[in-house]
């Protein structure tokens, strides 16, 4: 029984250091340098790790039960869309354009401003106008504000494209990381039911890791939001740069280092 709680520990310790990898903390930090709130930030974090634990949690029990192979040229592939995903992720930012869709896609793009309420457990979002025939709302209480209101904060509202881009950057980095994980695990544990439970425990640890790593890179970002204008644009911008400069090192090392291009591609899981 010791044995087995020592490694779920040390499963949940290593999801959470796993969390701290260089392209996780930058595609993250991009996607947080515009989140004016620390609460939706830890959200951001909590669907990047679901994401990355589905994959993780998908691929991995196909390599653990079914003897997946993956080949080199797959492998290299999964991580070069790392570096692609990271450098569109850094241009979307510095462009802006991420934050014009948001905007578009908000109620107050249509000429109105949302304002929050509180009903019991649900948490509504109303439209208000000011134009004659404008006032009502359009309260549609969400699964994503009832958990937003567990973090102390019923101002956050995260859009369908504020949810889904961290769910599917999670989705890419897990693809990227899955075998790695996988082979690990077997190293360690024979038994394959063990160690896919191993593998979830790994992925809730990365959940906690990167909601924790979010919860921290936001807090500069909402102090000097609306007090720092100028600062908080090169906030953004550096971020951006930052991802754009690290996917184009990823994206030069596969290509390169890894050889996808050629005949005889060398993967090594990482």
């Amino acid at each position: 029984m010791s044995s087995l709680v020592a490694i779920t520990l040390l499963g949940f310790l290593l999801g959470m250091r796993h969390a701290t990898d260089a392209d996780h903390v930058i595609a993250l930090s991009t996607i947080v340098s515009r989140q004016s709130s620390i609460g939706g930030a830890a959200l951001i974090g909590a669907f990047w790790g679901i994401g990355h634990t589905l994959t993780i949690m998908l691929v991995g029990t196909a390599i653990i039960v079914f003897n997946v192979v993956i080949p080199p040229r797959v492998g290299l592939g999964m991580e070069l869309a790392v570096g692609f995903m990271l450098v569109l992720l850094g241009v979307l930012s510095l462009t802006g354009i991420t934050r014009r869709i948001t905007e578009r896609l908000t109620p107050a793009a249509a000429g109105g401003h949302s304002r929050p309420y509180a009903h019991g457990e649900c948490v509504h979002d109303h439209v208000h106008g000011h134009e004659p025939g404008r006032h009502g709302s359009s309260g549609s209480a969400t699964l994503l504000a009832r958990v937003a209101a567990h973090f102390g904060t019923v101002r956050v509202r995260l859009g369908c494209c504020q949810v889904l881009r961290p769910l599917l950057v999670g989705t890419v980095h897990g693809l990227a990381g899955s075998a790695a994980a996988a082979l690990l695990v077997l190293a360690t544990i024979r038994n394959a039911g063990w160690a896919v439970a191993y593998l979830l425990v790994f992925g809730l640890g990365t959940i906690a890791g990167m909601m924790l790593i979010t919860t921290a890179i936001s807090v500069p970002y909402a102090y000097a939001l609306g007090r720092f204008t100028r600062t908080t644009g090169s906030l953004v911008s550096v971020c951006g740069l930052f991802s754009v400069g690290f996917g184009l090192f990823i994206v030069y090392q596969i290509s390169f280092a890894g050889g996808i291009f050629t005949s005889s591609p060398h993967w090594t899981p990482r």
